[in-house]
This record gives structure tokens, C-alpha cells and sequence, in this order.
């Protein structure tokens, strides 16, 4: 189960390679910039909107999820590709926008499905659960774009082809092994998880190498064809242990079933009646309409309702935190092969370093996730404090593309991509542990919808308008004017310079804010947070 989810989520992140696709559309289609970041938006918006999935995958298998989103997946991206492949009359922007808005929708599908089932069945791990999963959906983008290399060459239009049918073919295969089980907790659960992350780790390492070497040399395809199936033999590499712990599982049974042990039988008594105070904290037994306690959420670590979490205080400032720190990134990984172009980088070096943010998107996510889990057993560190430090350090990034030092984008990618994917482990794991489990399928994707605000503030509103109205005075001062349909570039560090230092300003906003929910919570997280699952388990045991 956990690795076919590991294969669904390495497939799931075409959203972003968007930067390496981006070019094709404008051309292709004759937009500008701001066109295109509107385009940019509605693929943040259906990559990051999944309420509809959240409340699916609440009265539904995974499975039913998983093939809602290989529908959608192949149905938006495939529409795309046959408009720009002008097999179809070029479409108006709307329609454009509502085909990668449903392609993109398809990735919240595979991430309710696959990470929200893992969460479910590894409570105690859901950091580390989490980190592993969202890394591989980091890894994605650079996997792709290899296995793109191998199959099509350096065809970029036939890049939308590949992620129509790759991730729906995956889940195709997986929909039935992906499902929720009362296993209790392994006695190697950790072993096993940090075995798959040195897997994974080697993966990360390889595609880093691949993609450094990709710029120094001009890889042909049978060089393309070799690493992509390094690539594939690394991702299949899991397999290797499913197997081993299947097989020292069946041993154990075996091994049991030739010396059974006596068997005592413990005869209890019968729970004592609750109190009138028990009676009381669970109104929902007494048949009290569920509308009644919105605004009378239960303790922090119990189970909310959906209308408790959406109104309560601590995940407003969460969602404001969101907007303005995930958005600005999501803006800067978005615009990244623009601003390398608007800095004059070579197209080959732009390729790479787009490639390079799914890498330290992967670091990032993993990094989160196993770090904040080992900190909060620890330490008592709690992940709200390490995700103000994230966007804190995501200023850094922002900056750097706003005052355009020389061969700083390299070093700004990196910080733009390990930020992104670090905030993202720590989102939905500080959502699971505030407010419960019971509803997790919609509360997470009520976090994560928030990106798409802070995007198409930051992105649409004011990244490309001011991008463009640079363009324009760039082309007035030469004495151009635009012709209809004809591609508006802008050149220099000012393309960018006020949008990112904007940018900068509503992450420290965020930032901010999120120290206020640190402030909120240091008491619940001085506590046994696991608690109540570790005694469940013993209960069932």
C-alpha cells in the first residue's frame, strides 16, 4: 500500500514543471505575461483546491478518489496538448484556463487518495509519513522531465502528452492496493520508513547529478534513455523492501504457529457509566444538532468538525500564514523560468534550474517531515515555530531575485524550492494534530486552498502586471508597439524588482502571523500529543 502510494505521489507533481512548459503555451498561443500567469493561477487553484476530493474520499474508498483523478488528469492535460499542437481551433484563454485547472485538480485527487489513507494508517509517524510522500511528489518534476527526455527527445509540446497518460496510467494500476487498514503499529515501522527514505534519497542524488551533468553536456537520447532507467530501477528500488518485510512477517507466523504459547483469558468488568461531565463533552451522543457547537470547538488533538476547524481561530491564522507565505513562493517557482530569461540566463542553464527546485523541493519536504517529527519527540519543538522559520527564510530567496545579483538564481531556486516543499509537511501535519483525524480528508484540503489566494494576489495582480507594464515601457523607449498576438518579454532586473520585494513584505506578514498560532499552542504541544493513539492501540491489542 505504502509504496504504490510512493509511486502515485512521485507522478503528481506536474504542476510544477510549469516553469519548463510555460514557454510553449505563450508562443504557441500568442499570450503575454499577464495571460499567462492568469493561466499560472487557475493551475495553482486546481492544484491546491481540493475540498471536493476532502469530502469524496469522506464517504468513499481511496480508490474511488484516485480514479476521479486519473480522469481528470487525462482529460485537462490532453485538451491542452491538442490545442497547442494545434490539433484543435486555438481555444479562448477561458477554456485554457478550465483545462489546466482540471488537470491540475487531479493532483489534490492523488493526494487525498494516497497521503491522507498513509496518514490514517501510520498516526504515530505522520510527520515522517507525510514528508516521505510529499517528497516524492517534490522528486516528480525532475523524474518526469527525465522520463519526458527518454520518450520524446526535446519535444516541450509533447511534455503535456506524457502528463496526461503517465500519472493516470500509475493510478490505474494502483487504484485497488491503496486502502485504509487496522494493522496497529509495526515494532519496525520507523526502520522501514527510514529505509525508504535512503531510497529515496539516492534517487534525489542521482537526479541532481543527471541534471548538473545535463548542463555541462549535450545529453543524446540514448544517454536520456539510460538515466531515465536508472531513474525507473530507483523508484522500483521499494519494492526490494515491501518484499523483505512480507517475508519476515510470514516467518514470524510460522515460526509462531510451531511454538504457541499458553493463552490466558482476562475476564473485565464493564466500563463504568460516564459522568455527567463525560455526557457532556460529547454532545453529539445526546443528539445535538451538529450546527449548534460551530463556535464551541472540542480541545486541541480532538477530533473537530469541519465547520468547528473552518471557524476556528487557530486555523485562520494558519490559512492568513498560508496565503502569504506558500504564495509567494508558489509565485517565484512559477515565474522562474521568466525571470531567468528577463536576466538574460541561457535557456539550457534556465531548464536546469527548474529541474533542480524539484530536488530541493524533495530536501525540503523530507527534511520537514522526518526533522519535525524527531524535534517534537525530542525537544518538544513545535511545528508551527519551524514553519515561521521556513518563511522567515524564504525572504532571503525573494530578495535575491529582487535586486538580481549576478548568478544568484541558482542560489535563489534553491531556497525558493527547499522552502515550498518545507512548508507543506509541516501544514498539513500541524492541521492533523490540531484538529483530528476523524475529518483530516477535508480539513487538509481546506490548508491547502489557501495558496491559490496568496497566488493570485501575488502572481496574477502583481507579478505580471508589473511585468508587463515594464515590458511596455521597455518597447516605448525603443519606439516598438505590440502587435495583437505578439509575445511581450521584458529584460533587466526591474522586470521583477518591485513585485519581489512586495513579495517579500506579505511573507513577513506571514511570518508574523504564523508565530502568533506558536504562541497559541506551546501549551498543547509541551503535551503527549500521540497519547490517545497509543492508547487505542492498546485497547484493540
Amino acid at each position: 500500500m505504502v509504496f504504490g502510494c510512493l509511486l502515485i505521489m512521485s507522478m503528481s507533481g506536474a504542476t510544477y514543471i510549469f516553469g519548463i512548459y510555460s514557454q510553449v503555451l505563450k508562443t504557441s498561443l500568442g499570450y503575454d505575461q499577464t495571460t499567462l500567469n492568469l493561466i499560472s493561477f487557475f493551475k495553482d487553484l486546481g492544484g491546491n483546491i481540493g475540498i471536493m476530493s476532502g469530502v469524496i474520499n469522506e464517504f468513499t474508498p481511496p480508490w474511488v478518489v484516485l480514479a476521479i483523478g486519473m480522469t481528470m488528469n487525462f482529460s485537462g492535460y490532453f485538451m491542452i496538448w491538442l490545442a497547442v499542437t494545434g490539433r484543435t481551433a486555438k481555444p479562448s484563454v477561458w477554456q485554457i484556463c478550465l483545462y489546466i485547472c482540471i488537470g491540475a485538480n487531479s493532483q489534490t485527487f492523488s493526494n487525498t487518495g494516497a497521503l491522507v489513507t498513509c496518514v490514517k494508517n501510520f498516526p504515530q509517524s505522520r510527520g515522517i509519513v507525510i514528508g516521505l510522500l510529499k517528497g516524492f511528489t517534490g522528486l516528480s518534476g525532475a523524474i518526469i522531465t527525465q522520463l519526458f527526455h527518454a520518450f520524446y527527445g526535446a519535444d516541450f509540446k509533447a511534455l503535456l502528452f506524457l502528463i496526461a497518460w503517465l500519472p493516470a496510467a500509475v493510478s490505474l494500476i494502483f487504484l485497488r492496493t491503496v486502502r485504509l487498514m487496522k494493522a496497529g503499529k509495526p515494532e519496525n515501522e520507523l526502520k522501514v520508513f527510514y529505509d525508504l527514505l535512503y531510497i529515496s534519497l539516492g534517487l534525489a542524488g542521482f537526479l541532481m547529478v543527471v541534471i548538473v551533468l545535463e548542463n555541462w553536456l549535450h545529453f543524446s537520447r540514448p544517454e536520456y534513455i539510460g538515466s531515465a532507467t536508472v531513474v525507473l530501477f530507483l523508484l522500483f528500488a521499494p519494492l526490494g523492501i515491501v518484499f523483505r518485510e512480507e517475508f519476515n512477517k510470514w516467518k514470524t507466523k510460522k515460526e509462531a504457529g510451531k511454538h504457541p504459547t499458553a493463552v490466558s483469558v482476562i475476564t473485565e468488568s464493564p466500563p463504568p457509566p460516564p459522568t455527567v461531565e463525560q455526557a457532556e463533552a460529547r454532545p453529539e451522543e445526546k443528539g445535538t444538532p451538529w450546527w449548534k457547537d460551530v463556535l464551541k470547538p472540542p480541545e486541541r488533538g480532538e477530533d473537530y468538525n469541519i465547520l468547528q476547524a473552518l471557524f476556528s481561530i487557530d486555523m485562520i491564522i494558519l490559512f492568513t500564514a498560508i496565503t502569504f507565505g506558500v504564495g509567494g513562493t508558489l509565485t517565484a517557482i512559477d515565474n522562474l523560468g521568466q525571470i531567468g530569461r528577463a536576466l538574460g540566463y541561457p535557456a539550457r542553464t534556465i531548464t536546469t534550474f527548474v529541474s533542480l527546485v524539484s530536488i530541493w523541493n524533495y530536501l525540503g519536504r523530507v527534511t520537514a517531515g522526518f526533522a519535525s517529527e524527531i524535534f517534537l519527540a525530542k525537544y518538544k519543538f513545535p511545528r508551527p515555530l519551524m514553519l515561521s522559520l521556513v518563511l522567515l527564510f524564504s525572504c532571503t530567496g525573494h530578495l535575491l531575485i529582487a535586486f538580481g545579483v549576478p548568478n544568484s538564481l541558482y542560489v535563489a531556486s534553491v531556497i525558493m524550492g527547499f522552502c515550498f516543499g518545507a512548508q507543506w509537511p509541516l501544514i498539513f501535519a500541524i492541521i492533523s494534530e490540531i484538529f483530528g483525524l476523524k475529518y483530516y480528508s477535508t480539513l487538509y484540503t481546506l490548508g491547502g486552498g489557501a495558496s491559490p489566494l496568496g497566488a493570485y494576489i501575488l502572481n496574477v495582480r502583481i507579478t505580471g502586471h508589473l511585468y508587463d507594464n515594464e515590458a511596455m515601457k521597455q518597447m516605448a523607449a525603443k519606439g516598438l508597439t505590440r502587435e495583437k498576438g505578439e509575445d511581450l518579454s521584458c529584460s533587466g532586473v526591474d522586470c521583477y524588482k518591485l513585485a519581489f520585494l512586495i513579495i517579500t513584505a506579505t511573507t513577513m506578514i506571514g511570518c508574523i502571523v504564523s508565530f502568533i498560532l506558536v504562541v497559541r499552542t506551546r501549551k498543547f504541544y509541551k503535551g503527549d500529543i500521540y497519547k490517545k493513539f497509543r492508547d487505542e492501540q492498546v485497547s484493540e491489542g
